[in-house]
């Protein structure tokens, strides 16, 4: 239907043979928008494909979309942006470096400028604010005074680590199933199989901050930074590494629990045991 309904040129769009409603397949996630809003930003890379090219000459998925083999959970942001040329993100976002680069593989100067780190006179990079905007606001508002508490401001800032002053209090949940064997003789070691998967509990900004791209989103890849998710999990299978992650980032456990069953391999009692079990960490932030 995406198909027959772009050929046709069904739009509002005057002489464009594009459809006023235009459906996109970005890295496997679909968008549904407008032509005009494509087309909002002159001579960045989606202006060229839908205002220059026909639709013949852009690449489609198998339903008829076009497609675009970038991140399509970043891609939110980058429409977010053509609706009202405005930036608005999460409180924290971690993924700002990958969201400036895909701003510059769509050519949206302005958007990829918003996005670099700004660096200040002690070459020292602050996402937040720099010597020189707080010079400007200075002068805005005519006041020595309020120039001398800016910067008191920016030195006392500068003193304290962006990392603490940004970071929310919170719970993630680190689970993993795991099952081992026991030998008839009650003094062999255990013999323990490799955790299969450690997956992560909490709410989506936190888990992307701790984690970062270790983080396996392709189960939930649409959840938005302020939800809740229990479909997570991590790109390796070492629970200390986990550990050590939650740790450097000012979490600690204060909770677990674990159960277990027990199973023969066969109907004779004098085989191996066989138990499984599944083990739950609880780490806090305050």
């Amino acid at each position: 239907m995406a198909l027959a309904d772009t050929e046709r040129g069904v739009s509002n769009c005057g002489d464009s043979p594009f459809s006023e409603i235009i459906e996109l397949n970005v890295g496997g996630q679909v968008y549904v928008t407008r032509h005009k809003t494509l087309v909002a930003v002159p001579d960045s890379l989606l202006w060229t494909m839908f205002s220059k090219k026909s639709p013949k000459e852009l690449a489609r998925d198998s339903k008829g979309r076009f497609f675009l083999d970038r991140d399509g959970f970043l891609f939110r942001y980058i429409l977010d942006y053509l609706r009202d040329l405005n930036l608005v993100l999460p409180d924290y976002f971690p993924e700002k470096s990958r969201l400036q680069r895909e701003a510059d593989f769509f050519q949206l100067r302005d958007l990829a400028k918003r996005l670099s780190p700004r660096v200040s006179k002690d070459n020292s990079i602050s996402e937040e604010i720099s010597q020189s905007d707080t010079e400007e606001g200075a002068q805005q508002c005519g006041s020595s005074s309020t120039m001398e508490t800016l910067r008191a401001m920016s030195v006392s800032g500068a003193m304290r680590s962006p990392s603490l002053d940004s970071r929310k209090s919170g719970y993630i949940t680190i689970g993993y199933r795991g099952s081992y064997t026991i030998g008839r003789d009650i003094q062999t070691d255990a013999k323990f199989r490799r955790v299969a998967r450690i997956t992560v509990c909490g709410k989506t900004s936190l888990a992307k901050e701790v984690f970062g791209d270790t983080l396996n989103e392709s189960r939930d890849p649409d959840r938005p930074p302020e939800r809740y998710t229990s479909r997570y999990y991590l790109k390796y299978n070492f629970l200390e590494q986990a550990f050590d992650k939650l740790t450097e980032v000012g979490f600690h456990m204060v909770a677990c629990s674990s159960t277990g069953t027990c199973a023969y391999t066969s109907n004779d009692p004098n085989e191996d045991k066989i138990w499984t079990s599944y083990t739950e960490y609880v780490f806090c932030r305050d």
